[in-house]
């Protein structure tokens, strides 16, 4: 069997219809890209990423008229990778997962997904997860919300068990976290903190890990691994959008040294069928995120069963999904979303508000670190035709942020 074309196909799905209001918030992820190959069997592949991920002509070069199997184990784009995976488990009449290593579960604990949002919307979000089965949410924090404010909010409407998974993005030292996670210790639903400090600062991840209960996660260690698995420097090490072929060899490398996995794919039902795959064969997996149920359109038509917090490993061949060619060819005609006129506000603890071209940064715009000004929130101003929003975006528009 050799390849005979390998195609990206941008599209842009409908977002949740719950969001509909919420175009700003959630800007940029309405597109996804579809990986098609073909072969000279007529087997035909596909996977999925968030994104337009075009593939160079060299890329495409390097695999027509090459067998799939040829690239078992090869460094490639994710969601080229699993078209690939797709044809190979498809040619053999097996699900991709036989290809990646020995089946250790037949369901994947998932979480749910969502933009940084406010306590108000976050609940929504947690109660609308939780009706839907999951058990785990994961929710980047930011500049523009409080994250205590956001917890008390989950831990109002959150059925027992229920577990959030905080990114807290990476971007701060230890003196700017360290009050914020001793304030979350107590909490039952905080499940999972990712990246609470700077990713080069392995000593410092090795320290916060003995002084708090918080499973720390670390996402994609960025010296490769080993020096972080051999420091103890996280609990758990995130994977996914590094490729397949990384995946596996740090996913098996966590498992010896008695460290855990985190699953991250984002895209549609293709994309996640994938990392239900991945996760079949890997030892020590604690969950996996992806992103379809913020979407209302997909080109399988469906969503993948979420129940009890897990969802089923596909067993049919290659991922074990169906495209159809009809939505495809829809999706990838349909317009990408326009963003309407609008402002963000900021509002600061003391009253004052800062008025920015949109969702403001508290760090430029204050100097004060992420999470480091109690209190703080921000909504999005959408024109309204106002005469009032006019002249504040003209003003915005000529001299930048104010505070008034």
């Amino acid at each position: 069997m050799k390849i005979t074309s390998v195609e990206s196909i941008p599209i842009n799905p409908k977002l949740a219809a719950r969001n509909a209001d919420q175009k700003v918030r959630f800007a940029g992820i309405d597109t996804q890209t579809i990986f098609r190959v073909k072969t000279d069997k007529g087997i035909t592949g596909y996977c999925d990423c968030r994104g337009h991920a075009p593939l160079s002509p060299t890329t495409v070069a390097s695999l027509v008229d090459r067998s799939p199997f040829d690239f078992i184990g090869a460094d490639l784009p994710t969601g080229l990778a699993g078209a690939l995976y797709d044809v190979m488990g498809k040619y053999l009449g097996v699900p991709a997962y036989k290809l990646m290593g020995q089946k250790v579960r037949d369901r994947v604990p998932v979480a749910a997904w969502t933009r940084p949002a406010s306590p108000e919307d976050l609940a929504k979000e947690v109660q609308r997860a939780a009706a839907e089965g999951y058990r785990i949410f994961k929710m980047h924090t930011c500049e523009h919300h409080d994250v205590l404010e956001e917890n008390r909010a989950v831990e109002e409407v959150a059925p027992p068990g229920f577990k959030m998974h905080y990114d807290f993005n990476h971007n701060r030292p230890p003196a700017a976290v360290n009050r914020i996670l001793h304030a979350l210790e107590p909490s039952e639903v905080v499940g999972f903190i990712e990246d609470p400090i700077f990713w080069q600062d392995v000593e410092g991840w090795r320290l916060l890990r003995q002084r708090t209960s918080f499973p720390l996660l670390m996402h994609v260690p960025q010296l490769g691994g080993g020096p972080e698995l051999m420091q103890g420097a996280a609990d758990l090490y995130m994977m996914g959008e590094i490729g397949i072929a990384k995946s596996l060899r740090l996913g098996f490398a966590c498992a010896l040294a008695n460290a855990s996995t985190v699953i991250q794919l984002t895209g549609g039902s293709l994309c996640k069928a994938l990392a239900l795959h991945l996760g079949a064969v890997l030892p020590n997996l604690s969950h996996s995120i992806n992103l379809d149920d913020q979407y209302d359109e997909d080109v399988t038509g469906k969503r993948i069963e979420v129940a009890e917090g897990s969802s089923p490993v596909p067993e049919k061949p290659g991922l074990g999904v169906e495209v159809d060619e009809a939505i495809l060819a829809r999706l990838a005609a349909a317009p990408p979303t326009v963003l309407p006129r609008h402002l963000g506000i900021l509002h600061l603890p003391g009253g004052r508000r800062f008025y920015a071209p949109s969702i403001p940064s508290v760090s430029r715009l204050t100097g004060f670190a992420e999470g480091n000004l109690p209190g703080v929130r921000s909504e999005v101003w959408v024109d309204d035709g106002s005469a009032q929003f006019a002249s504040t975006f003209e003003r915005v528009q000529r001299g930048g942020a104010f505070m008034e």
